[in-house]
């Protein structure tokens, strides 16, 4: 993050989507000092209302065109199928020197619908993925420690400037987070595998009992592993629908893979084996271990 003698980092940020992903990134910056103004665009007049009051946003936009066309930096905080066309709404207005980034869970539609709005400014478009979402959502779930030591994915485009990638980190790293990158390529793929596919899981399974007609007897009876499994699919339904189609082939080959496994375990259950299943839970076990000593 850069450092400065006086006044803040950023003197105007417009955020599209004031819910948990855009409302933090605006409270965090508020609380590091490093914003002057912030103003908010959304769907929902109440969710704009509520996010004025709750001090999130400093004024609710009318004409996206007259407020990014001076702003420092513009956040899109969004569901992923909103992002196309807040991109072609504010593509002719932008200034030259305002730096346009997202929160997206997606990023190789992100970036194609970015080159078809932006053209010859898509230099100006830093895309980001903050890695900390949580099953709430909306402006009373926004906090402003929420990217604190969480990870924050950079996927710079050949188009931009180091200058404009910088931007973008910074205020990140005002917010807390650890910055990582990857192309946007890498980011879906790894993203496939160990985020969008256990949503989909989630989801899959709560579905499955509450469509039953004796789906009462079993949330009756559903404890911590129930809980601990599941707890995502509490997460936001059209975030996720849009998650899922964006990222549609690379989810595809991860669900592949999952099926795979499961037709191996039911194999290994079918012939009574074991020990090739204590196998395959012993190897997750210590991968799982693994990974939880080095999120420490």
């Amino acid at each position: 993050m850069s450092e400065r003698s006086t006044g803040p980092e950023f003197g105007k940020i417009v955020v599209f989507g004031v819910g948990l992903i855009g409302g933090s990134f605006a409270l965090a910056l508020k609380a590091a000092g490093e914003v002057g103004e912030v103003v908010g665009f959304g769907r929902s007049v109440g969710t704009l209302k509520q996010a004025l009051e709750l001090g999130i946003i400093d004024r609710i936009g009318a004409n996206p065109g007259q407020e990014v066309v001076d702003a420092d930096l513009v956040l899109i905080a969004t569901p992923v199928g909103q992002m196309p066309e807040i991109m072609a709404r504010i593509a002719p207005y932008l200034g030259p020197d305002t730096v346009v980034t997202d929160g997206g869970s997606t990023k190789s539609d992100v970036v194609a619908a970015a080159r078809t709005a932006f053209g010859d400014k898509i230099g100006q478009f830093v895309p980001a993925h903050p890695i900390a979402g949580a099953e709430n959502s909306g402006a009373a779930a926004a906090k402003a420690d929420l990217y604190r030591e969480r990870k924050v994915v950079l996927t710079a485009l050949p188009e931009n400037s180091v200058l404009n990638v910088a931007r973008v980190r910074s205020a990140w790293e005002w917010c807390g987070a650890q910055i990582f990158e990857l192309t946007p390529a890498e980011h879906d793929q790894v993203f496939a595998a160990v985020s969008h596919l256990p949503h989909l899981l989630s989801f899959a399974l709560v579905h499955d009992l509450a469509v039953r007609d004796n789906s009462e007897l079993f949330f009756t009876f559903a404890a911590s592993g129930f809980r601990d499994f599941t707890r995502i699919a509490a997460s936001h339904p059209e975030m996720w629908r849009d998650i899922a189609l964006a990222n549609r082939e690379a989810l595809l080959i991860e669900l592949k893979r999952y099926e795979d496994q499961i037709d191996e375990m039911r194999a290994a259950l079918e012939a009574n084996d074991g020990q090739r299943l204590e196998e395959i839970f012993d190897t997750a076990r210590t991968a799982r271990r693994a990974w939880q000593e080095s999120q420490k």
